[in-house]
Formats: structure tokens, C-alpha cells, sequence
């Protein structure tokens, strides 16, 4: 009797030992396997900055996941989640930069691809601060985990009454958008970040820098692979040299700074109050010629301010201001008819596009052609010359665009086939047109069309910038938008 109820305990023992056990590695196992980034590279990327930093983001993870041929899955975090996840290898590694001067013990980098500038941001219309004791006492706040938060708590040591709400549930545009509203009196931001709000809101400002520019790279888990530590530093070299990298900053931040506080207002007014008469017409265009909608309206705001009866001195006319040949071409009867010269002016561009070299990638094609709409092809493609002679890349906006105004100068033009041109009216014709189109995206960005375009800049709701797609068995990831990202 004895030894039975022995063999009992002992039984009883032993299951309390196995269900104490299989406890312990349910409550330590991992949330999520990482898989080996020779199979799938997995990069964390801020979902709480700016969407074009966003966006940046993924595009240069995207080409760094091609340069090794391996797939790419984006996961969207908090920022302040990254270092974390770092830690406890959900990733490999964080495509959303972080400071080389402000190193974690914890985490290897990569190398420096971005210099930043940071700045407090305030209302125009209020005191302007001009040293940073001047924030104390005042309301100031900054995305939890950020760079900006970073730099408060290293200027607490200097300021120890300096004191900011942690903000977990807004992004970078949600705080500027506070401060120009008067709802915040300050925050931190970069200068790219200012400057691309300061088209929304007119009446940001730059109170002064804080600190000195600093350097920004990817980080890695303190254990990461040396084979792809190595791997990202070639990378980086690569499209250093390569100018890649160059085309890749023009593309999302090379046009923030191309407006004037008082033409972005009058553009965002003009959206409310003007554009919806003619919208269904540049739908219709864009639908017809397989372009953004935005882009043609874009194109038309630069040209008349969206005034079917523009005219100019030499005659150019209408809502797309069409010379008598290009109407004469396009078998445009009237060009102050608003829907037929919305019609033409895109139909020409979409001929100019056809007619480009075709081995021209986008956006960069996009926006040559439309230089090409504005100066004549044959001025652009002397432009294109020069910048191949000067040693640029004559197929990337980014070069040619700086030797377009030279299209004036005769030291230049009496070499070219084609002789003058006002180049430098390009540039800003372009640059502007990018600058309307990046609005109308934002402005518009939650209502319609599900066909994505290959110089589309920000994700909309139904229509990613890129082919991200929920990937499927993502599971235990589900607090967080996990994605693959292709082309």
C-alpha cells in the first residue's frame, strides 16, 4: 500500500515537473522565427516619422534586398519598438536610420547614408525661441523611440529642467501639424521633415538647429551575421558610387523646399475650391492614358492655376496652355475647352514618353518627359548630351537637371544641335510639378484608384506606393503591419 502510494507522488511529481517545464518554454518561446536572410531579409522600418521617410525606407531596403537576390518582408513598428525587436532577433535588421553619434551598446551599424539636420520647429505666428533654454516651460513633444527623442535626453544633461511628452500614437506630421495648429508650442524634427510639412502648413518655422548635423545608418542585433554586416557596406559603397543612392534622395525629398510658404497655401485653397470642377476630367485623362490623375492635374496647376481661359503673351492657351502647333497635332478645336485640353495635354505627354529612349527607367522617365513637354524633346535630349559629356548620368533627372539651365548659356548651347533653350525654366517647371503632385497625393490620397504608378512617392490607402501585400502566416506579428515588399 505504501509503495503504491509512493508511485503516486512520484507520478504526480513528474507531471507537475513536465507542466512546469512546458510552461517555462511556452512563456520564453520566440514570437516570431526570423528565418536565415540568405532565405528572406526582414527589415523593421518606423511607421510614425514622415510618409516620405517611410517610403525611402522601404525602397532602399528593397534595392538592398535585390543587390543580395533574397525576398524582402517590411514590418511597420513603432519607433520605439525597434531596438527590441532588435534585441530579441524578430529582424534582421532596421531600415529606418538611426544616429551614428547617439550608438546603443546593444546594437552594431552600418554606414553613413544620410546626414540630418535637426531643428525646433514652431509657430510663425508666436515668439520666436532663439536658444533651447528657452523651450523650458513650454509645451514640447516628440514620436516616442525617435532620433528627436534621442537628442532631448542627451540635452538633459546640459538642461536637466527640459521636459517633452513621449508621444507613442503620433507620427512626425501629426506633431508638426500640432505646432502649426497652436495646439503644441514646439517639437523636434529633421530639416527634410520641416520643409515637406511646410507645404501643408505655411506658418511652421525653423527656430534654430539643435546640435550638430549628424549621420544616420541602419542598425543591426549586437550578434547579427558579419557576412551581412559586410554585405550592407558593400551595398552602400556601391550605390554610393553608382549614384543611385543620390537618385533615391532626389526622389523623395530632392522637391520639398521648391515652394513658396504663400504658393503651397494657394495651392491647397485651389484644391477645395477649384479642382473638384474639372477633376472627373483629369480622371478621365489619366484613365485614358494609364497615368495618376494627380500628375495630369499637377501638370495643369503649373501651367494656368487650373484656369481654363489662361493666355500668355505668346499665345499659348487653355487649362494646359497648348501652343497652336501642339493643338493642331493633338486635333485640339478649342483649347479654352477645359476637357479637351486636359485630354490633349496628356495624350501629348504620353506621346513624348513613347518617343523617349525607352530603356529609361522611372520615375526618371516621367520626369524628363516632362521637361521635354516644356522645352521641346530635342532641347532635352541636348541636355541629356551635355550631361553625358560633363560625366553624369544622362538617364537620371537628378544630373541632368543640373545642367538644363546651361541649355543657356552659349558656352554650352553653341556645341548642341539643337542651340538655346531656357533650361532653367524646366528645372522649375519639374520640380514644381513634383512638388503639386506629392500634395494632391497626400490631399487625395484615401479615396480612389487601385493602379499603382512607378513615380507614385507615397502610399495611399488602396494604392501602396509599392506592391506591398499582407504576407500570409504572419500570425504572430498580428499587433503589427507586416508586409512583403516587391516590385
Amino acid at each position: 500500500m505504501r509503495r503504491h502510494i509512493s508511485l503516486i507522488r512520484l507520478l504526480q511529481i513528474g507531471i507537475f515537473l513536465s507542466l512546469l517545464l512546458f510552461g517555462y518554454t511556452h512563456l520564453n518561446k520566440p514570437r516570431f522565427l526570423l528565418p536565415s536572410w540568405h532565405n528572406e531579409l526582414v527589415a523593421l522600418v518606423a511607421q510614425d516619422t514622415t510618409l516620405s521617410d517611410e517610403e525611402f525606407s522601404k525602397q532602399l531596403a528593397q534595392q538592398f534586398a535585390d543587390y543580395l537576390r533574397v525576398p524582402l518582408r517590411i514590418v511597420l513598428v513603432p519607433a520605439d519598438k525597434i531596438e527590441t525587436m532588435l534585441n530579441n532577433h524578430e529582424a534582421h535588421f532596421s531600415a529606418s536610420g538611426f544616429r551614428l553619434d547617439q550608438k546603443a551598446a546593444d546594437l552594431l551599424y552600418g554606414p553613413a547614408y544620410l546626414t540630418v539636420h535637426e531643428q525646433v520647429a514652431f509657430n510663425e505666428n508666436q515668439p520666436t525661441p532663439l536658444k533651447l533654454e528657452e523651450l523650458v516651460g513650454h509645451r514640447i513633444a516628440v514620436v516616442a523611440g525617435s532620433n528627436h527623442e534621442k537628442m532631448l535626453i542627451a540635452l538633459r544633461q546640459q538642461i536637466p529642467n527640459l521636459t517633452w511628452e513621449s508621444r507613442s500614437k503620433e507620427t512626425v506630421e501629426d506633431l508638426l501639424k500640432e505646432v502649426a495648429q497652436g495646439d503644441l508650442d514646439y517639437t523636434l524634427a529633421n530639416h527634410e521633415q520641416i520643409e515637406q510639412m511646410n507645404n501643408f502648413y505655411p506658418n511652421l518655422a525653423v527656430a534654430f538647429d539643435v546640435g550638430k548635423p549628424a549621420s544616420i545608418g541602419w542598425a543591426f542585433p549586437a550578434n547579427a551575421d558579419n557576412d551581412l554586416i559586410s554585405a550592407t557596406e558593400q551595398f552602400f559603397s556601391k550605390i554610393a558610387n553608382n549614384d543611385e543612392l543620390n537618385k533615391l534622395v532626389d526622389r523623395y525629398y530632392g522637391h520639398n523646399d521648391r515652394l513658396a510658404p504663400l504658393d503651397a497655401a494657394e495651392f491647397i485653397a485651389q484644391t477645395s475650391k477649384t479642382l473638384p470642377k474639372f477633376r472627373a476630367y483629369f480622371e478621365e485623362a489619366g484613365k485614358a492614358v494609364n497615368e495618376d490623375w494627380r500628375l495630369i492635374a499637377a501638370i495643369a496647376y503649373q501651367e494656368s492655376h487650373w484656369n481654363p481661359l489662361a493666355t500668355s503673351f505668346t499665345n499659348v492657351r487653355g487649362m494646359m496652355m497648348l501652343t497652336e502647333t501642339t493643338a493642331d497635332r493633338m486635333g485640339v478645336d478649342n483649347r479654352l475647352d477645359a476637357k479637351e485640353s486636359i485630354m490633349a495635354g496628356a495624350k501629348y505627354l504620353e506621346i513624348i514618353k513613347k518617343e523617349m529612349p525607352q530603356h529609361i527607367k522611372e520615375p526618371e522617365l516621367t520626369w524628363l518627359a516632362l521637361s521635354a513637354y516644356n522645352q521641346g524633346q530635342g532641347h532635352i535630349e541636348d541636355a541629356r548630351v551635355l550631361t553625358k559629356r560633363q560625366g553624369g548620368d544622362a538617364d537620371a533627372w537628378v544630373d541632368v537637371k543640373k545642367w538644363l539651365p546651361n541649355l543657356g548659356n552659349p558656352q554650352y548651347f553653341q556645341n548642341l544641335k539643337h542651340g538655346y533653350a531656357r533650361g532653367g525654366e524646366a528645372v522649375v517647371f519639374v520640380e514644381n510639378i513634383r512638388a503639386y503632385y506629392d500634395m494632391l497625393s497626400r490631399l487625395t490620397g484615401q479615396q480612389d484608384d487601385a493602379v499603382r504608378h512607378d513615380y507614385q512617392l507615397v502610399s495611399r490607402k488602396s494604392n501602396p506606393a509599392f506592391a506591398l501585400r499582407i504576407r500570409p502566416g504572419t500570425a504572430s506579428h498580428s499587433d503589427l503591419a507586416s508586409y512583403s515588399l516587391s516590385r
